[in-house]
């Protein structure tokens, strides 16, 4: 059995990108990697500027998982307007992720809530957001589709595409096979037992999210102090989670994809690396 295993951190601007920063990457035995970037640089850079990114990427033998496309703007906007440009902002994204030969294009649904778009609001889950962002993401998968890559959403709980049944739901109305989610299992923690037995929920959303993922993203999960329910990421093998699962049942779905190690400080990378490495070798898979 084998995966692979990437990271999102520890590297510079779409433009910044030098030899040297991939170079640091490899060197915790890393193939893969991501990229991201706004607006203001997607409709500015040039092919010239491109070019020189895919070449420095080209010549350091690693993967380009996942290009990330940054906006604040939410996908079900009520103003047609915000949604229209977003939109443009994904599509010329989408462009930009093909050009430098990314193998998924990162997206978020965004949330009602002005202080971010992973925070909730009960507006989020009114009936008309759902056909708002189905007319959304149904653009987005016919771009995705004439430029012959696949877009994954980075779902969560708090957002409208809170759990792995309403995710399989949005996807199949779409109906695009161009369109995935982000096998992002701590994002879909719930309960304190579903992190303290962590097992069956973490097939639960296997069962449910795996065939319709594109990328992984490998991270653990505690539960904070506090007189409410608070659910933490935490360092790979410093949290609560089944990760052996976690392993085995994303080389199930796909023996040759991407687990990518995520919101960490570039100095606990190494040892979320080392971490990872080890979980693969307990769980008898191994690493591309």
């Amino acid at each position: 059995m084998v995966v692979r295993l990437g990271i999102v951190g520890m590297l510079p601007g779409l433009l910044e990108l030098e030899a040297s920063h991939l170079e640091a990457v490899a060197s915790l035995n890393l193939t893969g990697f991501s990229l991201g970037a706004q607006r203001d640089v997607l409709f500015d850079v040039t092919s010239a500027e491109l070019s020189r990114v895919k070449s420095v990427i080209g010549s350091s033998g690693m993967d380009l998982v996942q290009f990330g496309i940054n906006y604040k703007e939410c996908l079900f906007d009520p103003d047609e307007s915000v949604r229209r440009h977003v939109t443009e902002t994904i599509h010329r994204g989408i462009e930009v992720g093909v050009e430098l030969g990314a193998h998924v294009s990162l997206i978020r649904p965004g949330s009602l809530n002005p202080s971010g778009s992973y925070n909730p609001s009960p507006d989020n889950h009114r009936p008309e957001c759902r056909e708002r962002i189905l007319e959304t993401l149904r653009s987005v998968a016919a771009k995705a589709e004439t430029e012959g890559t696949t877009v994954v959403a980075e779902t969560h709980m708090l957002t409208l595409m809170d759990s792995p049944e309403t995710n399989a739901e949005l996807l199949g109305a779409v109906g695009s096979d161009r369109l995935k989610v982000v096998m992002d299992f701590v994002n879909h923690l719930q309960t304190l037992s579903q992190v303290f037995d962590s097992t069956p929920r973490l097939n639960h959303i296997f069962d449910v999210m795996g065939p319709i993922s594109g990328v992984g993203h490998y991270k653990d999960a505690v539960v904070g102090d506090g007189l409410v329910l608070h659910i933490n990421e935490a360092l790979p093998g410093e949290g609560e989670l089944d990760l052996q699962t976690v392993l085995k049942r994303w080389e199930a779905f796909y023996p040759d994809g991407y687990m990518l190690l995520e919101h960490l400080p570039n100095e606990k990378y190494p040892t979320a690396a080392a971490n990872a490495h080890q979980h693969i070798r307990d769980a008898g898979v191994s690493l591309h």
